[in-house]
């Protein structure tokens, strides 16, 4: 039986192709050309803002009563989503961006204009802006936008001031750490003629929390806070 013959890597055999074929090499050229346009596809999806995937995010938590209203317990399935409690500061930054004006509540309106700033039209997008929104809190000036934000926003709306329940748990989310939020908190429970704060005390509180010092010895009584004496 004759032997068959044996091709050097320089053959001429070897170099030829069959009309219609092309090479190995240029079969994975092209794989990994469609590869690598697939992964760019797929990347630009995930990083655009779709207004349509943004509003159909949103009818995940609002009734066929209320299909432009995301309510309560819509609030409460949207913070689980995000695995955020409630009462977490960066709740008041996301209604902060919203402009949302009553607490528990988001209008279709509020989350499109604060979700299309954020560029974020699902829970990952958002989840993955977390630590954005909570890092703005570490401006002075945002900080205390937000501040004066969260008195009309969980004021009730039949009321021209913020009631002292509600002021002293506002408190606990902006100024955890401050020393002498709890001696506030003691003092608006205890002193019944203290039923609500008005704006300008709202707004002092969070002064007076940054210029006088645990041991009250910047304090001045005459001064902006003297509505308030503690005991």
């Amino acid at each position: 039986m004759p032997r068959c013959s044996k091709r050097t890597r320089s053959g001429a055999p070897a170099a030829e192709l069959v009309p219609g074929t092309t090479s190995l090499e240029d079969h994975h050229h092209h794989k990994r050309s469609r590869n690598t346009s697939s992964r760019r596809h797929s990347k630009s999806e995930d990083t655009s803002f779709s207004v349509k995937k943004c509003l159909t995010w949103f009818k995940e938590y609002t009734t066929v009563s209320e299909p432009d209203v995301l309510g309560p317990e819509g609030m409460e399935k949207f913070c689980e989503d995000l695995n955020v409690d409630p009462e977490n500061v960066v709740m008041l930054v996301i209604a902060y961006k919203m402009g949302a004006k009553q607490m528990g509540y988001f209008t279709q309106e509020e989350w499109l204009k604060g979700l299309t700033e954020l560029q974020c039209d699902s829970v990952h997008k958002l989840q993955n802006k977390l630590e954005y929104l909570r890092s703005l809190l570490n401006d002075p000036y945002m900080f205390k936008a937000v501040y004066r934000y969260s008195y009309d926003f969980a004021r009730d709306k039949e009321q021209r001031s913020l009631d002292t329940g509600t002021a002293r748990a506002l408190l606990g989310v902006l100024l955890p750490r401050w020393p002498l939020r709890a001696a506030l908190a003691d003092f608006l429970a205890r002193e019944r003629r203290y039923r609500v704060v008005n704006r300008d005390q709202w707004c002092n509180i969070l002064e007076f929390s940054r210029t006088v010092d645990a041991q009250l010895a910047a304090y001045d009584a005459d001064g902006a806070c003297e509505h308030y004496h503690y005991r």
